[in-house]
């Protein structure tokens, strides 16, 4: 049956689904800046891509790794279970939270940075159980978001190194809170996501922004008026 006119031109405009090692190569690269930014030092942060939903499959990095000298050969390809099913190297002990994410925001990359301002946030504010982000122009280069005005909740999550349960009390906060692009692990660090790695790589530099703007405001570095 031939295709339709709009059918026909639906098919050329859908762009082709990235392979595995375009994948691991742009989650490496964005793992790298992330580094030099001082927002993945050492050994801290995991990134993730979802490859295919069903079955199941998720590239994720490997533990221990320095992100300073992150490569595609650095990632594996794991199951719902966390099994390894393709590369060397145990995954991240965090892999439950991205496929948490993954599952209940439909992302298709999950990013996580350690960045000072994320770890110090997540402390002060957590008696709140979030952290409220308004006025800022910045918040424009989150997805779907149109002004300045928009205010942007980030939950946090009180950090656990029971991994099964952190990941149901994420996919609890991610459902209370569906317009979050983002969440925060107390004194840990930042959460987010997007439809692709570069729409996740956005989402993490603008909110690393927001996140060092507080952090700089609430410690006296600059004053609270505005121009």
């Amino acid at each position: 049956m031939l295709l339709s006119m709009a059918g026909l031109s639906r098919a050329r405009s859908k762009p082709p689904r990235a392979s595995s090692r375009q994948l691991a190569n742009a989650l490496a690269e964005a793992g790298r800046s992330f580094y030099v930014r001082g927002w993945a030092l050492g050994t801290s942060g995991n990134f993730s891509a979802v490859l295919q939903r069903e079955p199941v499959r998720l590239l994720i990095t490997a533990s221990g790794l320095d992100k300073s000298s992150l490569n595609t050969q650095h990632f594996l390809e794991i199951d719902k279970e966390c099994n390894v099913v393709r590369g060397s190297g145990r995954p991240s002990a965090e892999a439950l939270l991205h496929l948490a994410v993954a599952r209940v925001r439909g992302a298709s990359a999950i990013l996580h940075t350690h960045s000072v301002w994320s770890t110090l946030l997540s402390d002060l504010h957590a008696v709140r159980g979030g952290l409220a982000i308004s006025g800022y122009e910045m918040l424009k280069g989150l997805e779907g978001v149109k002004t300045h005005e928009h205010r942007e909740w980030l939950p946090i999550v009180v950090n656990s190194q029971d991994m099964l349960a952190l990941a149901t009390s994420i996919e609890a906060v991610l459902c209370n809170h569906p317009d979050s692009h983002g969440f925060l692990l107390r004194a840990h660090g930042l959460y987010t996501w997007g439809e692709d790695v570069a729409q996740a790589r956005r989402h993490v530099e603008i909110l690393e922004f927001l996140l060092e703007v507080l952090g700089r405001r609430s410690s006296g570095e600059v004053g609270f008026g505005r121009a």
